[in-house]
Order: structure tokens, then C-alpha cells, then sequence
């Protein structure tokens, strides 16, 4: 594991590989090397040397696409789902959660309601913790800005997020294309996606106070991409 560590940290120290990984990350779909090349301005064999480096650690995968129009066909990369973990010495927490998890669902639904509090308090204090970080004051923040927090917050844990705001009718959707507990939620989907749904509830409600943040598509429940979720600002 920590061969790997080294291997991504030293695939990721150049600025330009970094740049197209996040882009990657954002847009959440397949990309091609010509849409690198045009995107960042580099040659398409460097774009593609780029995306080859960054499947060699398996933070991508690519496949061949015909075009339609006949001729060679196409490479496109997009994610993986390898869990990208950059701790240096390495830290296995997995197990731990796991025991700790499966101990709280053996409680039934009391465990459920420590871990949808669990979720509450990690969301807020999340939230918390980047306002301090940033130096601003939260009375001071509009609701633009505290979206715009929401989102940043979001994509620090990973979660590819999209945020739209309706002014008029003051809703908020809330949508993420990655999961927090990504490598242990075929087993635990029961317990981890109400936790999950109570952190993003805690993010909201240290911005916005009492509001109820509404699940209306799960990733897992509806087979898709996302996570979405939908609230009244007041």
C-alpha cells in the first residue's frame, strides 16, 4: 500500500497531470485525449502520456469507442473506483470502521439513530472547520456564499458535487456523483446512506439552521450516478 502512495504522489506531482485529474473529477464523464489536449492547451500525445500515467495507477480507466464514422476507433478515459487513499506511512482505519459499524447495526434501529447522529455532528463540524479555516465569519455570509462553501466542502470529501440554486423559490439541489463510504456500501447501504444523508443534512443546517434536506434520488436505490437532494432556504 504505501508502494502505491508513492507511486500516485509521484504521478500527481506535476501540476499539469494534477490539473487534468481534477478536471476529470468535475465534469464526471468520459473524456477523450483530444478534449484533454484542446482543454489544457498541450499537445495530444502529451495529454495522452498524461492520462496513460494516471491509468498506470489506477486512477483512471480507459476503453476503445468506435466513432460511427468508420476508421480507427477511440480511447476514452474516465474514474475509477479504486479508493484513492494519499496517507504516508498508511493507516488502515477500513477495518476499524467496519467493526465499529457492524456493531452499532447489530443495535437495530438504535444504532441506526447513533449513526444518523454521527452524520449530523461530522457534517456540521465539517462545515465548521472550513468557515474557521477560511477566516470568515458565518453572520457575515450570504446565501451565495455559504452555497458556494456547501460545494467546496463537498469536493474537498470527494464527492464530485453539483449545486443549483433558485432564488425565487429559494430551493436548493444538491447533487454528488461519489460517496463518502464508497468501499463499504454494498454490505452496508442500509446504515451508511441514512448517515450519509444526515451529514449533508449537518453541512446545510450549520449554514442555514432548521431546514430539512430531502433525499429524492439515491445512487444506490435507483442503480444511477448520483446522490440528490433538495431544500427550502429560509
Amino acid at each position: 500500500m504505501e508502494q502505491q502512495t508513492l507511486k500516485i504522489t509521484n504521478v500527481l506531482a506535476d501540476p499539469t497531470r494534477f490539473s487534468i485529474y481534477q478536471y476529470i473529477t468535475k465534469v464526471y464523464r468520459e473524456v477523450t485525449v483530444q478534449e484533454i489536449a484542446d482543454t489544457f492547451g498541450i499537445h495530444a500525445n502529451v495529454a495522452r502520456l498524461h492520462l496513460s500515467k494516471l491509468e498506470d495507477v489506477k486512477m483512471l480507466i480507459s476503453e476503445t469507442q468506435k466513432t460511427g464514422k468508420g476508421g480507427r476507433p477511440s480511447r476514452v478515459y474516465k474514474l475509477s473506483d479504486e479508493v484513492v487513499s494519499l496517507q504516508f506511512p498508511y493507516r488502515d482505519y477500513q477495518r476499524l470502521a467496519e467493526l465499529c459499524l457492524e456493531t452499532l447495526v447489530e443495535f437495530g434501529d438504535q444504532g441506526l439513530q447513533v449513526l444518523r447522529k454521527i452524520g449530523l455532528k461530522y457534517g456540521s463540524e465539517s462545515a465548521e472547520r472550513f468557515v474557521v479555516h477560511t477566516g470568515a465569519r458565518l453572520v457575515d455570509l450570504t446565501t451565495e456564499d455559504k452555497l458556494s462553501y456547501i460545494e467546496k466542502i463537498a469536493y474537498n470529501q470527494g464527492l464530485n458535487p453539483d449545486l443549483t440554486y433558485n432564488e425565487k423559490e429559494k430551493k436548493a439541489t444538491f447533487s454528488i456523483k461519489n460517496c463518502t463510504f464508497k468501499e463499504l456500501i454494498d454490505d452496508h447501504a442500509n446504515a451508511l446512506c441514512p448517515m450519509h444523508h444526515s451529514l449533508i443534512q449537518g453541512i446545510f443546517e450549520y449554514f442555514f439552521g432548521n431546514v430539512k434536506v430531502e433525499e429524492v434520488i439515491s445512487m444506490k436505490e435507483h442503480e444511477c450516478s448520483i446522490c440528490q437532494y433538495r431544500t427550502v432556504l429560509s
